[in-house]
């Protein structure tokens, strides 16, 4: 099968190329997909993409008049895909969920750490040879309430991690798994309960139209005073400018983030001979108690290497004839 990558990362061609064994035929290209770069897929069957591709409908369409007929998306999450316009145009699509949960979870707990623990400060004031204690006391997790909002796989492994940590749990989910309650002790509530109720809130949530921006002015004000919020999901989840309202006014007392709403065009690129234009991302990272990575929680050895065994499987299975692992 004649598969085209876009955006591809320079890192993650390794592992493509070595799960794929020679088996197709593979272009790489780090350009994203877009109207004008869809020109590049002419002859291929398939196309792999990531979170920064566009798959409207327009775009799919010129994908099925190039020849194009699977979509395979590197990533769990879809909500860049037009499915809808996928399906009329009679494109499979299928995304690896299951890459690692692991790695998303823990870097989770990282970003908890790092904020109760001041780690960002106390870094600073090393390198500039100030050793004073005076501005780094913390918290512990334990004995802490902690409400994982989306108790899906990944909030499933992280109710896990955090239980070790002696935390008591909250959930909220859609569909609420009785075993993940009784094993973790875990207390399943409405989203104001456990804003009200938690000291410290983890994302996990898909994006969907229910779920752009729920995290808004009205459900931080909601907030246990001082609370800390982690997004390790989906950067549309919260709402970036009601975060810096909540954060000025200490409803909200720290603030960790792998994803950022307007992260498409930033992420996964080296800026540092360009202006920052987003002013709003330019004032997160003025606050002492806000830390942001750039969407490298799913960044390890161990989920590059499934998510290319994955994306290999799904051509494949494609070029078999058969339903990839994960079409949906």
């Amino acid at each position: 099968m004649n598969v085209i990558v876009f955006s591809t990362l320079a890192f993650e061609r390794p592992f493509l190329e070595r799960a794929n064994a020679g088996r197709h035929q593979v272009q790489f290209y780090e350009a994203a997909l877009t109207d004008q770069t869809v020109p590049l897929a002419q002859g291929a069957l398939a196309v792999s993409v990531f979170g920064a591709d566009d798959l409207s409908a327009p775009v799919l369409a010129q994908l099925v008049a190039h020849g194009v007929r699977y979509v395979l998306v590197r990533a769990a999450g879809t909500d860049q895909v037009d499915l809808p316009a996928a399906h009329r145009l009679g494109l499979r699509v299928a995304h690896v969920p299951d890459y690692s949960p692991y790695a998303i979870a823990e870097h989770a707990v990282a970003l908890m750490l790092a904020l109760a623990r001041h780690l960002r400060q106390a870094n600073q004031q090393l390198r500039a040879n100030d050793f004073c204690l005076d501005k780094l006391i913390g918290f512990e997790l334990h004995g802490k309430t902690v409400g994982i909002v989306g108790v899906g796989r990944i909030g499933a492994v992280l109710a896990g991690m955090l239980h070790g940590f002696g935390c008591r749990l909250l959930g909220e989910d859609v569909q609420p798994n009785p075993a993940l309650a009784q094993r973790y002790d875990l207390e399943y509530v409405a989203l104001p309960a456990l804003c009200a109720r938690a000291d410290i809130i983890s994302l996990h949530t898909p994006l969907t139209a229910q779920t752009r921006h729920l995290f808004d002015d009205q459900v931080l004000g909601q907030l246990k005073p001082g609370a800390m919020l982690i997004n390790t999901g989906r950067g549309g989840v919260l709402d970036t400018a009601a975060a810096l309202r909540a954060l000025d006014s200490g409803r909200l007392g720290y603030l960790g983030l792998d994803v950022y709403e307007a992260e498409k065009g930033l992420f996964f690129a080296d800026h540092t001979r360009d202006p920052l234009r987003d002013h709003t991302f330019a004032q997160l990272l003025t606050y002492p108690n806000v830390l942001v990575t750039p969407h490298q929680g799913y960044l390890t050895r161990e989920a590059l290497a499934a998510i290319a065994a994955t994306a290999v499987a799904s051509f494949d299975a494609w070029a078999a004839g058969q339903p990839a692992p994960h079409e949906l």
